[in-house]
């Protein structure tokens, strides 16, 4: 396993210089300007390409050499992560060419989240936070799945407004499913390895994109991102409470912000802004790397305490995240206005 995620590592880092210039050269960069954007040139955009290329190369030679992809891990579910993950590669370099507007942008994760489904990836039972555990019938598997994928998709893509900030949550939301999956208790190592192999493409990456970032993940990559979570932890067996953690500052700030702007401010849910929790960290005096080394521990700190969580604990510890995140923003702004 360590052997593939060194693979994965290093083909990213070599694919991401490559992607790196094909971008520059068709020009497919984001330009300095507007309200939400804090870098000061044109930097290139498509890194998502890199990573998706690395993950699916080297998850198709690791299946092919050990064989792995059987059990947890059917090869419908195999060839349905990748296909939607291609479809968000694809569809978000063509949102970065032409700036597309939302209501075509949600094509792409809905037609990827339907493939997953196709594919047989869902949810046939869940813990209860309560107690005891939720059964699902297949045809309601669908309905929990989608919205959820859904979700994880557009969490990262909202987030991705510093540099390195959501490839790096990515690969540690990646690092604790590939540490659940070899626990004894559950055990999945065709998981474990999918996940080290996802783990080490956005690590590989990570050089290229953290301040000041020489590439960006683009529309593709960031959706990518959630989306690779988000499936990998319904394939483990719904471990949907590890990406909760791992996601959780990204969705309680993608809540608070869509709410912020609907009810509050009149405007649509997908304007953009600078009131982002990053964005408030760096306006209180954060520099942009300690910005995103804070939410990356808060992440893995919360991320890993499921590790060792029950179901009612769980729980808990989300709702102290979300105090968490909402405090954090709040200090933030008092200093902000202080200032």
């Amino acid at each position: 396993m360590i052997i593939w995620f060194i693979a994965a590592t290093a083909l990213s880092f070599i694919l991401t210089y490559y992607v790196r210039k094909l971008a520059l050269r068709l020009n497919v960069v984001d330009n300095p300007g507007g309200e939400r954007k804090i870098h000061t040139k044109p930097v290139p955009l498509m890194g998502g390409l890199g990573i998706f290329l690395s993950f699916s190369a080297v998850l198709i030679v690791a299946a092919a050499v050990t064989g792995r992809i059987v059990g947890v891990i059917t090869w419908n579910m195999f060839v349905g992560v990748i296909m939607g993950g291609a479809i968000l590669i694809v569809g978000g370099i063509w949102d970065d060419v032409c700036n597309l507007p939302p209501r075509h942008q949600i094509v792409f994760p809905i037609i990827a989240s339907l493939i997953v489904i196709a594919a047989g990836i869902g949810v046939s039972k869940m813990s209860n936070p309560l107690g005891g555990v939720l059964i699902l019938a297949a045809p309601f598997s669908g309905l929990v799945v989608f919205p959820y994928l859904m979700g994880t998709t557009y969490a990262t893509k909202l987030f991705d407004g510093l540099d390195g900030l959501v490839a790096g949550i990515t690969a540690i939301g990646a690092l604790l499913i590939m540490a659940l999956a070899l626990m004894p208790k559950y055990f999945q190592p065709d998981v474990a390895l999918v996940a080290a192999i996802a783990a080490g493409a956005f690590i590989g990456f990570l050089p290229w994109n953290f301040h000041p970032a020489k590439i960006f993940l683009g529309e593709g990559g960031a959706m990518f991102s959630g989306y690779l979570l988000g499936v990998l932890s319904v394939i483990s067996g719904a471990k949907i409470a590890v990406v909760l953690m791992a996601l959780g500052v990204a969705v309680v700030d993608a809540g608070w912000v869509i709410l912020r702007r609907v009810f509050w401010e009149n405007k649509s849910p997908v304007s953009a802004d600078r009131k982002h929790l990053h964005h408030r960290l760096i306006d209180a005096g954060l520099s942009h790397r300690l910005a995103v080394i804070t939410l990356w521990f808060i992440s893995a700190a919360f991320g890993a305490a499921t590790l060792l969580l029950q179901s009612a604990q769980k729980l808990v510890a989300f709702g102290l995240l979300a105090f968490v995140t909402l405090m954090v923003g709040a200090a933030a702004i008092l200093k902000r206005k202080r200032a």
